[in-house]
């Protein structure tokens, strides 16, 4: 079942009329926008005029939506976040497992949320809601943030607190003296290429996140007609750190483009005491039989 068929299913399937409303008129919007996975902040408030909610409640009920991005053949598990920007846009994540590769390559779908956000340009978080609670890799992911201090976590059944509530006494970027954090501005210049592909996954790592290592990477897909980047996100925990196909993939299903196929890779990374390089190529030959092609920053 494709994407449009689970969004269509999900509205035929709901019987609970108010809900059924709100989902139907959330996704005859995506369709509009060709299932690209964001609501912008003059749609959400108009929704929430039309509906009578508050920003957190239309969240809430567009977590099922969200939820049928989710590519899920290990866990069969169906994750929906949506982050919430300062701009006031709604950014849906889901979770997306690949069966070909370790389980350790899995997007969770507060990171998907987060990354769909950072890579369409927003500068901070407000709040985070999600389907179920948090995995402590997520709490952890969130934890990097710029705004992890003032952050709200709102689930189904219990809204409006804080991060820290779920991850309290935490060990993060301060502790390690890094002051400038994820979604904050990042400043790497490295020297261009003439080449398209080439030159846009130079120019996701220059807004790469990697204060622990310094290993800052980008990645582009050429995806169709359309180039796809993606970023490398750093954890001070190391484990949770976003590898930057991941982040590109990611970008690729929200923007309901996941159909269409990957035919070259590009990972542009700066040389540091890690790589990213091979597990980027098993990922890549193990979805789509592609080489990928490596440039050294």
């Amino acid at each position: 079942m494709n994407l449009q068929q689970r969004l269509t299913q999900l509205i035929e399937q709901d019987s609970d009329i108010e809900h059924k409303n709100i989902i139907k008129r959330v996704v005859e919007q995506l369709f509009l926008q060709k299932c690209n996975a964001k609501i912008s902040a003059e749609t959400v408030e108009q929704f929430c005029v039309e509906f009578n909610l508050s920003p957190v409640q239309l969240a809430l009920h567009c977590l099922p939506v969200a939820a049928c991005y989710a590519v899920v053949p290990v866990s069969n598990f169906y994750v929906g976040a949506v982050a919430v920007g300062k701009s006031g846009t709604f950014y849906f994540g889901a979770n997306y497992e690949f069966a070909s590769d370790a389980i350790a390559q899995s997007v969770h779908a507060e990171q998907s949320a987060i990354s769909h956000a950072w890579l369409s340009g927003e500068t901070a978080l407000t709040d985070m809601v999600v389907n179920y609670t948090p995995c402590g890799h997520c709490r952890q992911f969130m934890n990097e943030l710029n705004t992890a201090s003032t952050l709200h976590i709102h689930l189904p059944h219990s809204q409006h607190n804080l991060l820290h509530s779920y991850l309290p006494d935490a060990f993060g970027p301060k502790d390690l003296n890094i002051d400038t954090v994820l979604f904050d501005p990042q400043n790497h210049a490295f020297k261009k290429h003439n080449d398209v592909l080439i030159q846009a996954a130079i120019s996701a790592a220059e807004n790469a996140y990697a204060p622990y290592s310094q290993a800052v990477s980008g990645i582009a897909l050429q995806v169709g007609e359309q180039i796809i980047t993606g970023r490398y996100a750093e954890n001070a925990a190391f484990n949770p750190s976003f590898l930057p196909l991941q982040s590109a993939l990611n970008q690729r299903r929200m923007l309901g483009l996941i159909d269409v196929p990957v035919n070259r890779i590009v990972l542009a990374e700066k040389q540091s005491i890690l790589s990213h390089r091979n597990i980027t190529t098993s990922l890549a030959k193990n979805l789509f039989d592609i080489s990928i092609e490596y440039i050294s920053l």
